[in-house]
């Protein structure tokens, strides 16, 4: 079914050609937009000189997903807010300084006048396009819904740009960051301001590419309702340049490619504060006192040994583990995140092993970069809020039930679907949580739990089949974390009994999730995991 479409000619509106003649400076106030973008300046801050590495950005308020509208045909004013919200798709992009943070501010700025982000695509690395003389692009599509019309929510995207001191020196060239309307409900726009549909979206893949993830099967053109999104994205003349997701690390370190094939796989080292965990687990410490102490020694040979990053627990999730007080897991992970963070000589990133909203926020508080969630927001329904507020990447894990049940035979049945197919759509049913929630998709990693609600040759099968999760419809182009060190399954498969011992099994699984598409692999012995990384990367990452 064609969506009902209307043609707005600009001679009908006499506002807006008094709108449109005058440029509104930073000053000035936007009808339904911008109001004073004076008072913005002060949240501003300048992109870092390096780029995509990143820095903070606001806080920002999560939206559920509104249907398309069939909208009477009556003539309405361009420049007018409309009583209901309509929904809109703005294509973004930028190639200058830190282009990830570019982005993220002005989506924070888009809600902050009232442009309600309902979800995001993928943030995807372009070679440009018409002026070949440049720096890559980041672009990507955001879902928003919105009150204003068409020439005011221009006015505002125009004004945003503006505010990040965009500076247009040659059409079509490099820029810090562009806001164009692609959709705007399934409204025709004829205006000498403003073309709806975008004028040259069907011609960009990277337009199409991220509009597709959103809505893959909208027809786009009245004069060819059959042909959707996905059909004019497939009917581009094939590309000869790569086109890749990114998920930014924090810090200094660059963002993940998860669909670039030359990609490095990154290392996770395991630094547990448990008191079942003081035995030498990749820490060479045996007590909290001493491990605390030599700390910033232990990260630099962590670093040395080739982890990016440091996952710092305080909480078992060993089956029939006492449950710690959230106060005690607080005291036992904000101590070493707070010394890992004065470590001059360690240059990745922190991240905190954590299911519970108040110790995230204790450890982001700290300096930790990432929050890894082994129920993927489900064991505490404050969670996935606290990671859209504070804009973190995350890492959601697929398990069912809860460390003490997951064992029971209710958990571990994955028929009649079979595991790869329940683990694709629970993780995904995740997704769409956290998305609703108003966590960013290119802010989301997925695990899918080895060890977790699995038995043995549910692990195997993961390991051999993780290329058909990577691929799977929704999934594509999410990083992918694999997490079978020292694993039980292993000392079963080799007859090792003490978990410190199974380095040869836990070798072999590393290179089975390079092969089948890991980006990262979380590992207690690092040096020794590192080099089979290296090895591996140089057979099939080529």
């Amino acid at each position: 079914i064609w969506w009902s479409m209307k043609s707005i000619h600009p001679r009908s509106f006499v506002k807006v050609r008094t709108l449109a003649s005058s440029h509104v400076r930073p000053t000035q106030s936007f009808r339904g937009g911008i109001q004073h973008l004076t008072s913005l300046a002060s949240r501003r801050h300048q992109s870092s000189l390096t780029q995509d590495v990143e820095t903070p950005t606001p806080s920002w308020t999560p939206h559920t997903l509104a249907g398309f509208q069939v909208f009477p045909t009556e003539p309405y004013e361009l420049s007018r807010a409309q009583a209901d919200p309509h929904l809109a798709y703005i294509a973004f992009g930028s190639n200058m300084g830190n282009r990830i943070d570019w982005i993220e501010q002005a989506c924070n700025e888009m809600e902050e006048q009232g442009i309600k982000i309902l979800r995001t695509s993928s943030l995807w690395e372009t070679n440009p396009m018409y002026v070949l003389d440049q720096d890559k692009f980041v672009n990507g599509v955001v879902e928003v819904q919105t009150a204003l019309g068409p020439i005011e929510l221009l006015d505002t995207l125009q004004g945003i740009e503006r505010f990040l001191g965009r500076e247009k020196l040659v059409d079509k060239g490099p820029r810090n960051i562009d806001l164009d309307i692609l959709l705007y409900a399934d409204e025709v726009v004829d205006h000498e301001r403003l073309k709806v549909p975008h004028a040259l979206m069907l011609e960009r893949e990277f337009v199409l590419r991220p509009l597709a993830e959103l809505i893959p099967a909208k027809a786009l053109n009245s004069a060819s309702p059959w042909k959707t999104t996905v059909d004019y994205l497939n009917a581009l003349p094939s590309s000869q340049s790569e086109m890749t997701t990114l998920t930014p690390m924090g810090g200094s370190l660059r963002p993940i490619r998860a669909l670039s094939p030359k990609r490095k796989t990154r290392i996770m080292a395991i630094m547990n504060f448990t008191p079942d965990s003081f035995s030498n687990e990749g820490t060479g410490s045996h007590n909290k006192e001493l491990l605390l102490e030599n700390l910033h020694l232990t990260a630099k040979l962590t670093g040395d040994r080739g982890a990016t990053i440091i996952d710092v627990g305080g909480q078992s999730s060993a089956p029939k583990t006492i449950e710690a007080p959230v106060e005690e897991e607080i005291s036992r992970v904000v101590p070493p995140i707070k010394l890992l963070k004065e470590c001059a000589d360690f240059k990745g990133v922190i991240s905190i092993d954590t299911y519970r909203a108040a110790v995230a926020e204790a450890a982001v508080n700290a300096g930790a970069e990432i929050i890894n969630d082994i129920s993927a927001g489900r064991m505490d329904d404050k969670m996935l809020p606290l990671m859209a507020r504070l804009g973190k990447t995350v890492i959601l894990m697929h398990m069912r039930g809860t460390p003490v049940t997951m064992t029971q035979k209710i958990y571990t049945n994955y028929e009649p679907k079979g595991l790869i197919p329940s683990i694709a759509e629970e993780l995904l049913e995740r997704v769409q949580a956290a998305e609703a929630a108003g966590i960013r998709r290119w802010r989301i990693i997925l695990d899918p739990g080895i060890g977790f609600a699995k038995k043995g040759h549910h692990a195997l099968e993961i390991l051999r089949r993780l290329d058909e999760l990577r691929d799977w419809p929704g999934l594509r182009g999410l990083p992918w974390l694999i997490g079978a060190s020292r694993k039980k399954f292993l000392g079963a498969l080799t007859g090792v009994k003490a978990p410190k011992d199974r380095v040869y099994g836990t070798a072999a699984t590393v290179a089975a999730a390079t092969q089948g598409g890991a980006d990262i692999v979380r590992v207690h012995d690092v040096g020794q995991m590192a080099k089979v990384a290296k090895v591996s990367d140089a057979i099939w990452r080529v």
